[in-house]
């Protein structure tokens, strides 16, 4: 509580909330740790995901990657573009939810393949319950590293998106990794922990990502963080600069198809 209390009222107020609107002295760190969190393996090939010194709102509590993602969001227009679309949005932020729902997408569907609160449907990213060619937009932030075989996920992301519909799949990736790594023998916590960073992942992304996602079909539309929000410093508004923006786009049909 004293953290808390201290990240919203010491001076300099000069960070920044864009979920919110509040200033703070400082975001609060991962697990109260930051990258001291991070076991020493993953600390030293480098991982680019999370702000993790920078990580939580002390006023709404809303994390660095849901901030990133509405500021890369907002600057690419396509929030301002979703009036009548369809949108689908796995593990759904709430700060982010409520401002998809306020651009008034024609359909919105907030899904996890376990859901943690009332009006999230159950929904399996490896065999999504949608039509081919129906989505316009599907926001996947951080769940490919949690999924059993990120190839199938972006299989469907590929089959129910319109043409000319767009994905945003952020994952964390190590640049210090050649290959994406996963072994089938990494099942319990502390294996995981210790081999992709975190409990609950099931690959460490490796720098052939960027191979890898467009292998699936999908086109890449990516971008870095300088190039889409060059007047934003990351330590002024808690996010990683290091991490791009993961956009991909459906192609469209040429005549004929």
């Amino acid at each position: 509580m004293l953290d808390t209390l201290v990240a919203r009222y010491a001076y300099p107020r000069a960070r920044v909330c864009v979920l919110c609107g509040r200033n703070c002295y400082r975001f609060l760190p991962y697990r109260g740790q930051g990258h001291a969190s991070l076991p020493s393996m993953i600390a030293a090939i480098g991982i680019v995901g999370s702000n993790l010194d920078q990580f939580e709102c002390p006023w709404c509590g809303c994390h660095d990657r849901e901030r990133h993602v509405f500021m890369y969001l907002v600057s690419a227009g396509i929030l301002a573009d979703l009036t009548g679309k369809t949108v689908v949005h796995f593990a759904p932020e709430p700060h982010l939810l409520k401002c998809i729902l306020k651009a008034a997408p024609a359909s919105y569907t907030p899904c996890d393949l376990l859901p943690s609160a009332a009006g999230i449907q159950r929904v399996d990213m490896l065999s999504m319950p949608f039509a081919d060619a129906s989505v316009d937009l599907l926001i996947a932030n951080h769940v490919l590293e949690h999924v059993s075989s990120y190839q199938l996920a972006l299989a469907e992301v590929l089959r129910v998106l319109k043409p000319g519909g767009s994905a945003i799949i952020q994952t964390p990736f190590s640049g210090g990794l050649e290959r994406t790594w996963e072994d089938p023998g990494i099942v319990s916590d502390i294996a995981r922990l210790q081999a992709y960073g975190q409990e609950d992942h099931a690959r460490l992304f490796g720098r052939d990502i960027f191979r890898e996602f467009a292998s699936s079909g999908l086109v890449p539309l990516v971008k870095t963080h300088r190039e889409s929000l060059p007047e934003f410093s990351g330590s002024r508004f808690g996010v990683n600069e290091d991490e791009p923006f993961f956009l991909y786009t459906k192609a469209q049909l040429q005549e004929g198809d």
